[in-house]
């Protein structure tokens, strides 16, 4: 854990949290500015800031998790949908250093969306998706047969 953390101060129970889920390896809590009613956040026990400083095993508790409380919310809450989302770095929109799952709950006409960029309507040619795959092939991603 670290000491400059807000999430692990919640997990120490140094700074208050409505928790929906605590195990050995994970929390989950309401978040205080919630995009969306019944919004959580799920985050593992060990401090980690992006998702690949997080070891294997925590990062998959962490979203099966959140894949439960996402059914838990739909069944609770009444949601229509749900948004699992992550912003791995800063760029991303990360403002907590200390990754985490959003379990957003939709509702018809909440209000929250997604905006996309000018070139989503131009989308790249196949030569340029392939030349990309490739390149992440090359890397080592995991395939499938």
């Amino acid at each position: 854990m670290s000491d400059q953390c807000i999430f692990c101060e919640i997990i120490r129970g140094e700074s208050p949290a409505s928790f929906t889920h605590q195990d050995d390896t994970v929390v989950a809590f309401m978040d205080v500015q919630p995009i969306t009613h019944g919004h959580m956040l799920v985050a593992p026990r060990e401090h980690a800031v992006l998702m690949a400083d997080l070891d294997e095993t925590a990062a998959m508790r962490t979203f099966r998790v959140a894949r439960r409380l996402a059914a838990i919310a739909r069944h609770t809450l009444g949601a229509t949908g749900i948004n699992l989302f992550v912003a791995d770095g800063e760029v991303a929109f990360q403002d907590v250093p200390h990754f985490h799952v959003h379990v957003i709950p939709r509702y018809p006409k909440d209000g929250f969306g997604l905006t996309f960029p000018p070139t989503y309507d131009r989308p790249p040619a196949r030569a340029q998706l392939d030349s990309i795959a490739a390149a992440i092939r090359g890397a080592g991603a995991p395939t499938t047969a």
